[in-house]
């Protein structure tokens, strides 16, 4: 058993990549997915009018004049109907096509060579917006616009394009789950199967979020997305947790036909990930946990399971901070795990079956999560760390990198430890 430690900036949702290849001829994209308008300018998407919410879109223009200097803005609203935006500017070549996999931005929302910059650098047009996504069986859509000129006032539209992010591969099945408590979506990918074994949870937010289970079922794993709290007929506040709904939850993967026997992995986020950690702790069958910005201690509620009762973790809300962004700073309301006081509200994880993955914010506002993964992998012995944290900074840019990189991991992890597979053919992402 090991624990492997990779860093990242925080956990936001969005997944923007950079795109790989030659530069983009339109004879190969087949017919190009933009609306002319005025000017014989054509936005270039490929792929043409969707894609899946991780896989990178290669954005060009062509019939542009030559050096003629262009905005390009995209914009997208979620489910709540909040509106996203980005921009930047640009200079088309000497033969009047602009190809963003190879022409720097000049300015705006970012700068330099981004490939994927107007999709990473969405921002919220409300302060403290965070882009909300519930049904992944509807797409989002993407507006993209290509306007003459550069700030501070743009000219007149050239050509715009509409792109669907989709976060259901072709093929893949969403099933709603109730099966006895248990309350959850479960995705299984196209195919026969039977196919490797996950259970996603996020945090202290509740409800039932589905989108990282459904992309995840695109890259072949069958993927259970639980509900515990804050969803129909589940408790409304999550006061007492029983680890007893965590195991039905496993016993219903093990059981269902087309997933992997003998076991499964774990998937978990900020409240999640130390759920994941006490069920790889305390239940069979779990070979393979992956945590993202988590705790090593049982955090926010006790935790019951059979005769036992592990306390929270000792927390004072009055140490919250409010950040000059307007968001809340909830790191020093945790109290040292290694405090005898909390000795009892630590995780046994030395009682394990399989490797840990622990994936860390190292600008996490909410947990000191490279902390409490030093932590871990002290506990779990020290020479089965594999690999080192790859810190990547706080900003946009980098985070969308991080981000990249730590989907592949928990990819690559699961294929090892569940599938046998010592390495995973990556996206171009």
């Amino acid at each position: 058993m090991g624990v492997q430690l990779k860093a990242l900036p925080s956990t936001a949702f969005l997944c923007w990549a950079k795109p790989s290849g030659p530069p983009i001829d339109s004879a190969e994209l087949g017919r190009p997915y933009s609306t002319q308008v005025g000017m014989a300018a054509t936005l270039i998407l490929e792929p043409a009018g969707r894609s899946c919410w991780d896989e990178p879109v290669r954005i060009a223009v062509r019939g542009l004049a030559p050096e003629q200097p262009v905005t390009l803005r995209a914009s997208l609203r979620d489910e709540n109907g909040a509106l996203f935006r980005a921009h930047a500017r640009y200079r088309a070549d000497a033969r009047g096509e602009l190809d963003l996999e190879h022409a720097p931005a000049l300015g705006g929302s970012f700068a330099g060579c981004e490939p994927m910059g107007l999709l990473w650098a969405l921002k919220p047009e409300k302060a403290l917006g965070q882009l909300v996504k519930r049904d992944v069986r509807t797409p989002v859509p993407v507006e993209l616009e290509v306007l003459d000129g550069h700030d501070p006032e743009p000219g007149r539209l050239l050509c715009q394009a509409r792109h669907e992010r989709d976060f259901l591969q072709p093929g893949v099945r969403r099933e709603l789950v109730r099966a006895g408590r248990v309350r959850a979506a479960l995705f299984l990918p196209p195919g026969k199967g039977p196919f490797p074994g996950i259970i996603d949870l996020f945090g202290s937010s509740g409800g039932l979020c589905e989108y990282r289970a459904s992309l995840l079922a695109g890259h072949g794993f069958a993927v259970l997305a639980l509900a515990y709290f804050r969803f129909e007929d589940l408790p409304k506040y999550l006061n007492d947790i029983h680890l007893e709904y965590f195991e039905e939850a496993v016993d219903f993967m093990l059981q269902h036909p087309k997933v992997k026997a003998p076991s499964i992995g774990l998937l978990g986020f900020s409240k999640g990930g130390d759920l994941c950690l006490s069920m790889a702790s305390f239940l069979k069958d779990i070979t393979a946990t992956v945590v993202i910005n988590a705790c090593v201690a049982n955090t926010i509620a006790p935790l019951h399971y059979k005769d036992m009762i592990i306390p929270k973790l000792v927390s004072d809300t009055g140490k919250i901070k409010i950040t000059k962004s307007g968001f809340f700073n909830f790191m020093d309301t945790w109290s040292n795990p290694l405090e005898e006081r909390n000795h009892q509200s630590l995780i046994p994880l030395e009682k394990a079956q399989g490797p840990f993955l622990f994936i860390v914010g190292m600008d996490d506002q909410s947990w000191k999560s490279e902390f409490y993964a030093q932590i871990a992998s002290e506990r779990v012995s020290v020479h089965a760390v594999l690999g080192e944290a790859v810190v990547y900074g706080g900003e946009p840019k980098a985070h969308s990198k991080a981000q990249v990189d730590a989907w592949q991991q928990i990819q690559t992890f699961f294929h090892k430890h569940l599938n046998g597979k010592k390495s995973v053919k990556h996206s171009k992402m």
